[in-house]
């Protein structure tokens, strides 16, 4: 049973086809598949359902086993892998509801248009008598954008109470946001269902857009994340397009005994 490994800026998928007749996967095999010491290791799978000469659907799971509505570093990693399997600049990649159309920049860039971003007034949470602003953003999945420093220590303590808290009924992705000027922002990131993350697509995609909504920044805005940087630009329709990077690591022969 073979797989491939990627890293979107140090956020790391597994890439399966669905084609492979031995490895049919369930929430159990995919937490499984996913640990760094009982696994492989990773932020999640990629799941190829089907594919064309230009088109892929996917499936993305988060390590905990649940699925992902939208993974702007898993499109990114699927659209670079059906583009040089078939040799095409442009694929499209289906996610749920939402196609992302994919461009090839050269070398290990990735353009991809994630569609539309809503974005939400502010809010205050209450956090058992502790209390944070923060700004609902949609990006076909939820997130949670707050403004304060990124800190690390702050982000372990605040981002599963936040991801679990009852006005996300779905849970939600985490971002502390801290602006550094009119084009440039740093972001921490909790990610739902797989904890503090180097970098992450939609949650990128998600800071910038609050951040133009809030008039703190103007598009195009560059996110600086632990693994590196991301490039949003968002369009006066409030569509997103969104500029990184997707490298394979290696590829993977599972052991039978992994997938008793």
């Amino acid at each position: 049973m073979r797989l491939s490994k990627w890293h979107g800026l140090g956020n790391d998928y597994l890439l399966l086809e669905q084609s492979e007749p031995a490895l049919e996967l369930t929430p159990e095999r995919v937490a499984r598949l996913c640990d760094y010491h009982f696994g492989v290791g990773s932020d999640g799978i990629v799941e190829i359902v089907s594919t064309s000469a230009d088109e892929a659907e996917a499936r993305i799971w988060n390590p905990d086993g649940s699925l992902a509505e939208l993974s702007g570093n898993g499109v990114r990693i699927a659209a670079r892998w059906l583009a040089r399997r078939n040799m095409r600049a442009d694929v499209r990649i289906r996610v749920g509801k939402r196609t992302v159309e994919a461009h090839m920049l050269g070398g290990l860039e990735v353009e991809t248009e994630m569609g539309e971003v809503e974005v939400g007034k502010p809010e205050t949470l209450d956090l058992g008598g502790e209390e944070i602003e923060f700004i609902p953003v949609s990006v076909g999945n939820p997130h949670a954008v707050i403004p304060r420093e990124p800190e690390r220590a702050e982000l372990l303590r605040l981002g599963p109470l936040v991801e679990r808290h009852p006005r996300f009924p779905e849970r939600t992705n985490v971002q502390f946001v801290y602006v550094d000027n009119r084009h440039e922002i740093t972001v921490a990131v909790w990610e739902r269902g797989a904890g503090e993350t180097l970098s992450s697509g939609t949650s990128s995609v998600a800071t910038a857009s609050a951040a133009i909504a809030q008039g703190w920044c103007e598009s195009p805005v560059t996110v600086h994340l632990v693994g590196g940087d991301l490039i949003v630009s968002l369009s006066e329709k409030q569509k997103a397009t969104l500029v990184g990077e997707a490298q394979e690591i290696c590829a993977v022969e599972l052991s039978p005994e992994l997938l008793i």
